[in-house]
């Protein structure tokens, strides 16, 4: 399924359950935000998270909050008319220059502090 596709979908979800008008962009973006705290929980007191890690119920948690933060996203560009694939490719362009490879490689310092 395309970002398109799945954007046609969560519009059909809202709408057959008159959810629309909940929808607005200061709800969607709410949602957003928790559902990404939510995300943080199963890698709660884990060491690194990584995939090792990871239980089957932990790893099925992670996907479910992943689903949520990306429909959530993919709902709110919607209501503002943003392209996300043209957004992310745009700000790919900015943090490349923001962060040169030959000078940041290796180094996790905010671009400020170099």
């Amino acid at each position: 399924m395309s970002l398109t596709e799945l954007r046609d979908e969560l519009r059909l979800f809202a709408a057959e359950r008159d959810w629309d008008q909940f929808h607005t962009p200061k709800n969607l973006a709410s949602a957003l935000s928790v559902e990404a705290a939510e995300l943080l929980e199963p890698f709660q007191w884990l060491k690194t998270g990584e995939l090792s890690e990871l239980n089957e119920q932990k790893h099925e948690a992670i996907r479910q909050e992943l689903a949520d933060v990306l429909m959530y996203l993919v709902r709110l560009a919607d209501k503002l008319d943003v392209d996300l694939m043209t957004a992310a490719s745009e700000k790919l362009v900015h943090n490349r220059a923001k962060y040169p490879a030959e000078k940041v490689r290796g180094d996790s310092r905010k671009y400020s502090e170099y």
